[in-house]
Formats: structure tokens, C-alpha cells, sequence
């Protein structure tokens, strides 16, 4: 990672941490590092869009990029129609599951590949200097909101088939699914109960969404529905919700496709790619059903990353990030329920059914700290995590992270005692926090 971009882009508060200028940096840096390329941008909802997308196309025309803005979409629909129109980079404005005052920026290459980690460096490298062009060589700007209706038709085309009788509650954060995900699943013959489908950015993510799946338990409920799935912002990640109420996420929807696909001769080498926070009990079940879990450090860029270097075909984190790497390039929330939704269909089973699984009980908390990386690196955290995991032998685990997208740090703690994690997680929280108050 470099100085400005995290494990997902670079996200920040806008004008705090994101500003106009940083924005215009970057838009200006892939001027100088390819001549005259071809820009695509879309966005999220947020009402800071315009703004960011503007700075951006700026820096970019002013060293002589033709910028075409698609308008709000999904951050898989950029990366889709980057490759579909061979545009040089894809931008998203986003900050995907963050509240409506962060924004964020994540660039994609002409597959529809996030930048590594080099690659996003490269463009820091480049906010030293500034390539301004003299007239007529500036750049040119052309709006086309239309180009999303390709994505659109892309994921009806992904289902295999119809999903005519089923009836789907879809809980759109406010973001930018709010119009295509009922559209396709309408599209697709499925009855579609929409909510929090409105473009409104200052109540994206608000107690909506992938991050509040509880919500949409209860409107499942109430519509006595076969499933929901919830998106987050910008639509990358999915978390479903079963008929009875069950909340599942991405580790549980990656279980169950990767033995539904292996069933279809779909799964490549048998094998699946998980993070270090996928459940313990979902390793050793697709274990007995003889499919491999490979595992990566936590962020999507990782396991996208093994898949790639496996040449395997599904992986995601338990955020609800999934790629099907058959299908798509970066992780999709609406192509990834889709594939939920046909395998419900093709294999004539409830979703409680295709997901029946006795997780280990995990706890997931996390602090808010001053300086992540000093904590990271105290002596004492690293002592007592090692203590607490010897102790948990081959029964358990505890991990500490640092947040790539903020200034947390996040605490898990595995094993099959959901008191025992609850004790060790809120000692080592209590450590981290006085470490944190520590001058």
C-alpha cells in the first residue's frame, strides 16, 4: 500500500482526507502515465459524486484523457464496461460500505482488474508533477448514463435460468443498486420486494444494507419470502438473509456455491479460496466434500489475487465480497445473488437447505484508535495474542487486524466456546484501548 491508497483505494472524508485536489491528482496521473487514455468513471449515490467525479475528470483532460462519466452504477459495472468498451482505466467513486460523508476512488485497469499495489503507487509517484496541456490537446468530457443498461443485459444473461416463483426481498442501502437489482430480478420472473431502492445519498448505508442484514430479516419475514439479499453502496458486497430468518455472509454463500458449482463440474481443481476469518467449520465440511480451501489475507485484491494465480474460479471474504471469476473481474453483489438465486432454482431446495452448516462461534469487535500501526507493532498485544492462541490449540484461533479502509482495529476470536471468545475478545480489546490512551 502506498501513502494514500488502502487494501480497497483510497477512501477517505471528503475534503478532510478525499479533497478536490487529491482527486484532480489522480485523474491527472493517469494522463502521465498512459497518453491520451480512454476514462471511464461511475459512481455510488453519495452527494459528494458530482464533486469527486469532476476533479477527477479534470486532472485527467488536463493532460489530455477522453473521460466518458456512466453515471451512478456498481463498482462491477465499471470494471465490466471498462473491459466492454476498452477504456484504458475504470474509476469508481465510492466508499462503498462507509457512511455517507467518506468517499473513496478505485481505479481498474482495461481488464477490469483492480490496480495492484505497485500500480497504485505509480500513480502517487506521480503527484510531484503535473502534465497540462496547451490547446487543442486538452482532453474532452461525455456524459452517456445509458452505457449501464450493457451491464444491465450482462447480468440477466448470467442466469442460467428463469426465477419465475421466487420471491426475493432486496434491500438496496440507498446506493447504487437501487434501480438495476429489481430491474434484472423483475427481468428474470422473480417477485421482487424492493427496499431502501432510492437514489439517496445521504442515507446510504444508514441503517440499511449489508452492514444492517437485520432489517432485512424482518421485511423477510414479513413477505414471507424465499430470500433477501442485502448490498452495500456500491454493490460489491452481498449478505442474504434465508427464509427463516438466518443471516448469511459471503464466507456461507461461498460454502454453498462452491459445492453447488462443484455438483455443475464448475468448480475449477476443486478448490475454493477463503481469508484468514473464514470460519473454521466451513474449511472442514468442504474438506469431507473434497474441495480445498485456500486462504488469503483479508481484502478482496488478496483473493482475487490467489485466484488468479490458482486459475480458480470462486473465493471471497466473510464481508460478502465474492468473486466468480468465471463471470466477472472484481466482486458483484447483484451476479453473485443471481447465482444464489439459480442455485436455489436448479437444485429445488430452500436456502436454509443448500446452506445448512454448524459454524464455530466467532466474536468480531472493533476499536477505534489513534494510531493503528503502533498498536500493531506493540510488544505486549503481540504476547498475549500468541498466549491466547496456544491456548486455543488446534480448537481455535484469535486474530488482530488493522483495518485497511479505517482507523480500527478489529479483533476476532474462533473456537467452539462463544463464552471463552467473548472473554478473550473483551480482554484484548481492554488492552488495545489502554494501549491506544497511552502518550
Amino acid at each position: 500500500m502506498g501513502l494514500f491508497f488502502g487494501t480497497d483505494g483510497l477512501r477517505g472524508k471528503v475534503n478532510e482526507d478525499l479533497s478536490f485536489n487529491i482527486a484532480y491528482k489522480i485523474g491527472n496521473a493517469l494522463s502521465i502515465l498512459k497518453e491520451n487514455p480512454t476514462v471511464l468513471i461511475g459512481s455510488d449515490t453519495r452527494i459528494s459524486n458530482t464533486y469527486l467525479t469532476l476533479a477527477v475528470a479534470s486532472g485527467a483532460m488536463s493532460g489530455g484523457a477522453k473521460v466518458m462519466d456512466v453515471g451512478v452504477i456498481p463498482t462491477a459495472g465499471v470494471a465490466y464496461l471498462t473491459r466492454k468498451i476498452k477504456a484504458d482505466y475504470g474509476i469508481v467513486i465510492s466508499a462503498s460500505h462507509n457512511s455517507g460523508e467518506y468517499n473513496g476512488i478505485k481505479i481498474f485497469n482495461s481488464d477490469g482488474y483492480k490496480l495492484s499495489d505497485k500500480e497504485e503507487e505509480r500513480i502517487e509517484r506521480c503527484f510531484i508533477r503535473e502534465k497540462v496541456n496547451a490547446f487543442p490537446d486538452i482532453g474532452t468530457y461525455e456524459q452517456n448514463f445509458n452505457l449501464s443498461k450493457l451491464y444491465k443485459n450482462y447480468l440477466v444473461k448470467a442466469s442460467e435460468n428463469s426465477l419465475k416463483g421466487l420471491t426475493v426481498v432486496l434491500d438496496g442501502a440507498y446506493g447504487a443498486s437501487h434501480r438495476i437489482a429489481p430491474d434484472v430480478f423483475r427481468k428474470l420472473g422473480a417477485s421482487v420486494i424492493a427496499a431502501n431502492c432510492v437514489n439517496d445519498g445521504k442515507k446510504i448505508n444508514e441503517n440499511c444494507g449489508a452492514l444492517y442484514p437485520e432489517n432485512l430479516v424482518k421485511r423477510v419475514f414479513r413477505y414471507k419470502a424465499d430470500v433477501g439479499f442485502a448490498f452495500d453502496g456500491d454493490s460489491d458486497r452481498l449478505i442474504a438473509v434465508d427464509e427463516k430468518g438466518n443471516i448469511i455472509d459471503g464466507d456461507m454463500i461461498i460454502y454453498g456455491l462452491a459445492k453447488y458449482l462443484k455438483k455443475q463440474g464448475k468448480l475449477k481443481k476443486d478448490a475454493v479460496v477463503g481469508t484468514s476469518h473464514t470460519n473454521m467449520a466451513i474449511e472442514e465440511d468442504l474438506a469431507s466434500e473434497g474441495i480445498e480451501l485456500i486462504r488469503t489475507d483479508i481484502g478482496d485484491k488478496y483473493v482475487l489475487s490467489k485466484l488468479i494465480e490458482k486459475d480458480l474460479s470462486l473465493g471471497g471474504e466473510q464481508s460478502g465480497h465474492v468473486i466468480i471469476k468465471d463471470y466477472a473481474t472484481t466482486g458483484d453483489g447483484i451476479l453473485t445473488a443471481i447465482i444464489v438465486a439459480n442455485m436455489i432454482i436448479k437444485e429445488k431446495v430452500t436456502m436454509s437447505e443448500a446452506l445448512k452448516i454448524d459454524l464455530y462461534p466467532q466474536v468480531n469487535k472493533n476499536v477505534v484508535v489513534e494510531d493503528k500501526f503502533r498498536i500493531m507493532n506493540s510488544e505486549e498485544l503481540g504476547k498475549v495474542v500468541a498466549k491466547y492462541n496456544a491456548e486455543l490449540g488446534s480448537g481455535g484461533r484469535i486474530m488482530i487486524r488493522a483495518s485497511g479502509t479505517e482507523p480500527k482495529i478489529r479483533v476476532m476470536v474462533e473456537s467452539k466456546n462463544k463464552e471463552l471468545n467473548e472473554n478473550i475478545a473483551n480482554t484484548v480489546v481492554g488492552i488495545i484501548k489502554r494501549i491506544n490512551a497511552e502518550v
